[in-house]
Parts: C-alpha cells; sequence; structure tokens
C-alpha cells in the first residue's frame, strides 16, 4: 500500500499515528505562509483559532525502535520495479525513487503488491484432498505422503512418469535448484510458463543472432529517435516500462509507430497508427522490407560486413508488393512506404513486441522477421536500437535461462554428453550416477529401445502436451510410461489451449502436487477426489534471491516478510523433498542450508560456477547487492554509474548479462548486446555463432 508520494526527492517513511500534538498555527500566520489574496480571506472567517495546524513529521510508532528499509522486486511483469518496504512487518510501501528503472513510480499492480502477501486468500496451511474433502495435515505428513508415492511411481513406472512443471515467479536461485531437481530426479520434463509466451522469441532471436533476449534495455529506449511497438501494449502491460517509451518520444522527438489490430491505450499514444489484420505479422515486415529495398534505404555497409543471407530475403521480400501485402494485412502500401523511410533513415530505431507477436503457431517465424528488419536496417548492436522484447513474468527471462526448459540444462547448455558432464563437474557428482537416475525406454510403437544415455540427452515433454502423455496409449508416449503423477510450482492451470484434454488428463493422474502461494484453478478440478495435495508457499517478497529483468539486469530481492501463515519458501520445499527422495547430500553438498533454511547466496555462487559459457558468472551475490545499495548512483539513460563511485564505479545496473569472468574481474556487464564499437570487457560483443548448427 502507498504511504505517499512526492515529487523529485526519495520520500521519509512515517506512521499514520502521532503520540504528540503538533504546536497550533494562529490563523493570520497561516493565511500569511498560504499566500492567499485578500479576496478569499471571508472563506476563513468561521475558522476558529488552532483549527488548521502546521503539518510537522510525525513520531516513530515506537519511540527509539528504528525504521528498518527493505528493498525486493515486484512480482508482476518483468520490467524489475525496486519496492522498497519499511519494518519486518511491511508497514508501509514506496516504489523505490533511487531504482533507475521505475524511478519512484509504481503501476497499479506494483502499488498494491503488498496484498500478496498480506492478502486474505493465501493458502494457510497444507491441504490433501480425501474423499472430495480437504483435509489440513502437517508439512511433515505432506512430504512424507507426496514422497512415498513419488517414490512408488519411480520403481514401478520410471522417473519420466512423473512432470515437474515449474514458475517464471522463481527467483533466479528457485529455478535453477527446480531444474537441478529434475536432473538429480532423472527427468528433463521440466518446463515453465515461457513455453507458451516467450519462447518462440528465445528460439526466433538466438537462432538470428545468438542469445535468446532483449538487446538492449528499457532505459535505452530513450535513445531511440523512431520505436515500432508491434504485439505489444505496454501502456497497459508494462505501465513503467511505458514511461521510458514516453520519454524517448516527448524529450526526444521520436517517432512512435504502434501496429496493432485493435487501437490500444498505446496507439493513442503514437504518432503513427497502422491497423493489420490479426495474424499478418510477417506480411507486414515483408511488405516494409519491399520499401526498404525498393528505394535502397538498407543499411549496406552493416549488411556487407555482419550479416549473411541477406539476398535470400531479398527474394523473399520481392514477392510482397505494397498491393499483396494490403490485400493480406489491409495496409496501405504509401502507410507502409511512410513506415520503412522512417525505421531505416531516421535512426536510431528500435522495434518493440511482447505476446502478441509471440502467442501464433508462427511466432518464431514472426521474430525472425522482426529480427530481420533491424538486421536489414543496421538497426541492432548500437545505442537505441534492438530488439526490445518486453515479457510478462517477474522473472520468465531468468527461469529460462536457468533450465526450465524441456530442451536444455540451465544457462543454455544442450543436453548432450558434454553439457551433463559439465554440470557434473559443477555439481561435484559423478556423470555416470546422473546417467543411472534415467529411464531406459523399451522398444514400443515402431521405435528403437533407448538407452539411459539417450534417454538423458532427450528433451522432455513441453508443459503444452504433458496432458497427452497422461490420456494417450502407452506405445505413443515416447517414455518408458505414461504420466501418473505432477508436481507443479508457482503455476496456474489455466495457461492451456486444449482445456478439455487438460481436465480429463487431471482426472486419471495419480497424484498432484500443487506449490503455490495461492490456490490455483489446478486444485478446483471436480473430477479429482484423492490424491490431490496443496502445499503453502512463500511469495519471492518472503525469501531472498535474484530476479532477471526482460533487459537482463539482475536484481537482488531481500527478505521483507518472514513466509505468512504455514508458508516455506521454495528452497526449503524443494531440500526437504531432496531429503525425503534420498539426494539431498548430493544436490546440496556446495549450498549451505541451517535448521531447513537454505543460503540462497550459495545457489547463485553455484550458478556463477556453472556459467562461463553465457555470461552469467561475474553477479555474485556481493556485487548484486552492492548494486541495490547504491541505485542512485546509476545514471538514468545509459545505466552506468561514474568511474569513481565506491563499491560499483564504471558498472552497469544489474551487471546485465553476458558478465565475463569471475565476481573479483569486475566486468561491468553488457547494457547492449552485439556492439561492437566498445570492446567485450567493457560491454561490448559480436553476434554469436550457433556453435553445432550449419546454415546450409
Amino acid at each position: 500500500m502507498l504511504t505517499k508520494r512526492k515529487a523529485g526527492q526519495p520520500g521519509q517513511f512515517c506512521s499514520s499515528v502521532s503520540s504528540t500534538r503538533p504546536a497550533g498555527l494562529d490563523r493570520r500566520a497561516f493565511l500569511k505562509q498560504s499566500g492567499l489574496a485578500v479576496g478569499g480571506l471571508a472563506a476563513f472567517g468561521s475558522m476558529m483559532p488552532g483549527a488548521v495546524q502546521k503539518a510537522e513529521a510525525v513520531s516513530a510508532p515506537m519511540p527509539g525502535v528504528p525504521i528498518e528499509i527493505k528493498k525486493n522486486i515486484c512480482t508482476h511483469c518483468s520490467v524489475g520495479c525496486t519496492v522498497t518496504a519499511e519494518n519486518g512487518v511491511w508497514t508501509g510501501q514506496e516504489p523505490s525513487w533511487s531504482s533507475p528503472i521505475n524511478r519512484g513510480t509504481h503501476c497499479a499492480k506494483g502499488a498494491a503488491i503488498r496484498e500478496i502477501v498480506h492478502g486474505d486468500r493465501r493458502l494457510k496451511y497444507p491441504l490433501k484432498l480425501v474423499d472430495g474433502q480437504w483435509q489440513r495435515l502437517s508439512w511433515e505428513q505432506a512430504i512424507d505422503e507426496i514422497g512415498d508415492k513419488m517414490l512408488e511411481i519411480r520403481e514401478d513406472s520410471g522417473a519420466d512418469a512423473m512432470y515437474l512443471l515449474g514458475s517464471a515467479k522463481f527467483t533466479n536461485e528457485g529455478a535453477y535448484l527446480f531444474r537441478k531437481f529434475g536432473a538429480f530426479w532423472g527427468t528433463n520434463s521440466v518446463d515453465h510458463q515461457a513455453r507458451i509466451c516467450h519462447s518462440t522469441t528465445v528460439a526466433g532471436v538466438a537462432n538470428t543472432w545468438g542469445y535468446g533476449a532483449q538487446t538492449n534495455s528499457y532505459n535505452d529506449i530513450r535513445n531511440a529517435k523512431t520505436m515500432i511497438i508491434m504485439g505489444g501494449n505496454p501502456a497497459e502491460a508494462h505501465p513503467v516500462a511505458m514511461q521510458h517509451v514516453l520519454a524517448g518520444k516527448e524529450l526526444n522527438r521520436a517517432n512512435l509507430i504502434v501496429i496493432d489490430p485493435r487501437f490500444t491505450r498505446t496507439a493513442a499514444h503514437g504518432t503513427e497508427y497502422l491497423r493489420l489484420r490479426a495474424g499478418t505479422d510477417i506480411p507486414v515486415i515483408w511488405g516494409i522490407l519491399w520499401h526498404v529495398f525498393e528505394n535502397g534505404w538498407e543499411d549496406k555497409e552493416f549488411i556487407r560486413t555482419r550479416v549473411y543471407g541477406m539476398d535470400e530475403v531479398r527474394k523473399e521480400v520481392a514477392k510482397w508488393t505494397p498491393e499483396e501485402v494490403e490485400r493480406v494485412s489491409g495496409v496501405s502500401g504509401e502507410q507502409l512506404k511512410h513506415v520503412a523511410y522512417l525505421f531505416s533513415q531516421e535512426r536510431p530505431s528500435t522495434l518493440i513486441w511482447c505476446m502478441g507477436a509471440t502467442q501464433h503457431t508462427v511466432g518464431t517465424a514472426n521474430v525472425r522477421a522482426y529480427c530481420t528488419l533491424c538486421l536489414a536496417t543496421g538497426n541492432v548492436g548500437k545505442p537505441g536500437t534492438g530488439a526490445n522484447i518486453f515479457r510478462g513474468h517477474t522473472n520468465v527471462q531468468g527461469a529460462t535461462d536457468l533450465g526450465l526448459d524441456v530442451t536444455s540444462l540451465p544457462l543454455y547448455y544442450g543436453l548432450t554428453e558434454g553439457g551433463w558432464k559439465h554440470w557434473s563437474r559443477v555439481w561435484e557428482v559423478e556423470y555416470e550416477w546422473l546417467q543411472s537416475r534415467f529411464d531406459e525406454v523399451p522398444a514400443k510403437g515402431g521405435r528403437e529401445p533407448r538407452t539411459r544415455k539417450e534417454n538423458m540427452e532427450t528433451p522432455g515433454i513441453t508443459s503444452t502436451r504433458w496432458f497427452d502423455a497422461v490420456s494417450m496409449p502407452p506405445e505413443e508416449i515416447d517414455q518408458r510410461s505414461p504420466l501418473r503423477g505432477m508436481f507443479i510450482m508457482g503455476h496456474g492451470g489455466n495457461t492451456v489451449t486444449r482445456m478439455p484434454e487438460m481436465l480429463q488428463a487431471l482426472e486419471k493422474l495419480e497424484l498432484l502436487v500443487v506449490a503455490d502461494p495461492h490456490a490455483t484453478t489446478f486444485g478446483a478440478i471436480k473430477g479429482r477426489r484423492n490424491g490431490t495435495y496443496l502445499l503453502p508457499i512463500a511469495t519471492s517478497l518472503e525469501t531472498d534471491g535474484s530476479r532477471t529483468a526482460s533487459n537482463r539486469s539482475l536484481q537482488w530481492g531481500e527478505q521483507i516478510v518472514e513466509p505468512a501463515f504455514e508458508s516455506r519458501d521454495d528452497y526449503a520445499v524443494i531440500h526437504d523433498f531432496a531429503v525425503k527422495l534420498g539426494f539431498a547430500d548430493r544436490m546440496f553438498k556446495n549450498i549451505a542450508v541451517e535448521n531447513s533454511k537454505v543460503s540462497a547466496e550459495d545457489i547463485l555462487r553455484e550458478i556463477n560456477r556453472g556459467g562461463f559459457s553465457t555470461g552469467y558468472c561475474g553477479q555474485s551475490p556481493e556485487r548484486l547487492k552492492a548494486h541495490m545499495r547504491n541505485q542512485d548512483k546509476f545514471d538514468l539513460v545509459s545505466l552506468r554509474a561514474p568511474a569513481d563511485t565506491p563499491e560499483v564505479g564504471g558498472e552497469y545496473y544489474g551487471l546485465p548479462w553476458p558478465c565475463w569472468g569471475t565476481p573479483e574481474m569486475k566486468h561491468p556487464g553488457s547494457p547492449i548486446l552485439y556492439r561492437t564499437d566498445v570492446p567485450i570487457w567493457e560491454g561490448g560483443g559480436t553476434f554469436r555463432a550457433r556453435f553445432g548448427v550449419e546454415r546450409n
């Protein structure tokens, strides 16, 4: 709950109850100080002396008790706004004035974030469904019963008979720990919400220029001279990010072009609006490129030095004449020509998108088209340019980075022998032991049998198809046995399109574990009468850990309050189940656990040790905490702290990955990907080869 907001300066917290009465103020002095005109004096004639009092700061609620300020990260979208909270019971809240991202502002969601912790809809204690009725049970009983059932399923049907569904609401440390849990259990069927929202973005941008992430930052949008927002509505979905967009438009006099089937609140701010038929993103992009190539507006030198295969693009684009594009998309050729001119000539230009672009059957192709437009016009690898991808959840970027993806290990290591051996070295466990945890898959459905090693290197089942692994005939399911159980942490049940099939599968599952701060739709399945457990989980505001915003900056959130009711945080729950299942000694070998409290700092240090290839290695807990202490030292646009700043001098806020080397080497982070005009050690870098993938 917001207690106050005032312009320009950091606010000071105060109590809403005063223990001392401020001194009185007579009417004459009040009128003199207020500067009211003589004609307005009569309005105050009826005021009794002392009725108006001088405004003074009130005393603390409990004199002598220091006010403790905690900083954490808003749990809604991926912008990464800092939440500043007061005292261990969260008696007050302000958006952080010192944060270079939200600069003293919150959107409506962030302003109400305290209610996520204190709201009366929290799940208070573990529950078990017995004959259609919910029964309360202790944590110890819940872990024993669930663990026994998981071991029974594993013994009878194999490790792949349990499905693990994670969350974009995890901290980085929670996401990593959950993926590690899946590896030690012996399955690659570990997924999360990005499968629905931005997996197409990750695939599209990674296969274009190397990394599956936003190339620049929200703040850098202020440098743009032309902005295209296509498939996004940040005025409603990312209001704080929209402030940076509007600053670029108003202060930098930038063009703001909004392309959307409907006239949104974002479009209302645009200098140009294009209405297209839903699903015709690629024809519109090719239509823009048709005019770019036709008029010679492409960046020829950039294409010559940094782009491969643009001639093939030209051949395809030549088919999309203005008449054909208008026939398919409804957008006129003249309007597209104007947009093409602005994007290619009034540079730097940036292309911004969100889930309106990605949630299509051709979402990855949409993303590749957007990236191609940036390449053809030279709008990548420089300030004010790039693909600025507004993601939906707090840590959807970080959770994807840390391996909650059925196709990869943490930090984008593939499911290859080399990838597994790398992480076995980081985890200090035998590669052969990890391999022994996976199932052998018998020959069936016309397929050859699969060894443990081959199964270990095979992607798991996606979150959009898991229910097929319950309901389809066993010979059509490419694993040892159909799914019998699901363990879900921080994921709702209303995120798939094939809802009838999902409901049928949920009714058949023998075990359904739903671990979440609130009771979700998974717990409301009418067809289930037994075998469902609801476990109360602390929000990330009730624990320590880092989150990665859409711009790849990491921020450390400190625990604001103790977990509410009987909630436990993600780390503790994963640890307790690892103990029950018999591999906690291996899994937490280098992670301190004291009285069931798992060290988030140790988890991040382990991530750092494993992240050298992707630059998740320089962001130690100590460095991230120093950034949170010194938020006000970072420049609003460049996100860099002056070189002479203690602790964080010369660094970019949040040490956006890639941040190379050990933390002691003090790499500043890379705020703009693929920037070749600065050395790698200053945050530069070139396009990154997709090793093992051959173009032709």
